[in-house]
């Protein structure tokens, strides 16, 4: 009985300690894009379309990209049109889609950088990705994305650094 107490707080002690060391990460991956083309026809709700025909080929073709990045994580905003463009991500690695409010993009980003994902898949609007890039990287430097402007993927790559201020890197690809 001597020995269960010491041995019992030990392992708490470490648990707990590595614990928070593993939610730490020091190095970051924040993907993030707008969804894929929207149905804009006669008959599409227009308050919250679906992707149109061209939208769901590009959401396949997303699997591929970000096969290479390998994410922990998936944030969508509420929409269809978001949802849909993750989805067959997603389900091909059984990650559940998170939702957040792309109203509050401070929270989100406070969220990508807490450190408690490694790589961390963002989908939101054309003018919303962009602002949420900026707040990432500290800068004013995109501008929203035009209307038919669908093919953009933001990779930001953050570095934490013992007393030293984070190494931002970020760079866009198309797809």
């Amino acid at each position: 009985m001597k020995f269960v107490f010491p041995l019992l707080l030990g392992s708490f002690l470490l648990a707990a300690m590595s614990g928070s060391t593993f939610a730490q990460h020091r190095k970051l991956t924040v993907i993030l894009l707008r969804h894929a083309e929207k149905d804009i026809s006669e008959e599409a709700d227009s308050a919250d379309p679906e992707l149109s025909a061209e939208g769901d080929l590009r959401a396949q073709r997303l699997v591929e990209v970000l096969e290479k990045y390998k994410p922990d994580a998936v944030f969508s905003t509420q929409t269809i049109r978001t949802r849909a463009t993750i989805i067959p991500f997603a389900r091909k690695h059984r990650i559940m889609i998170q939702l957040y409010d792309y109203k509050k993009l401070g929270e989100m980003a406070d969220l990508a950088t807490s450190g408690k994902v490694k790589r961390i898949v963002i989908i939101g609007h054309n003018s919303t990705t962009p602002e949420l890039v900026d707040r990432l990287i500290g800068q004013d430097k995109y501008q929203p994305l035009g209307e038919f402007e669908y093919d953009k993927i933001f990779v930001v790559k953050i570095k934490k650094k013992k007393k030293k201020p984070y190494k931002v890197r970020e760079e866009m690809i198309v797809y």
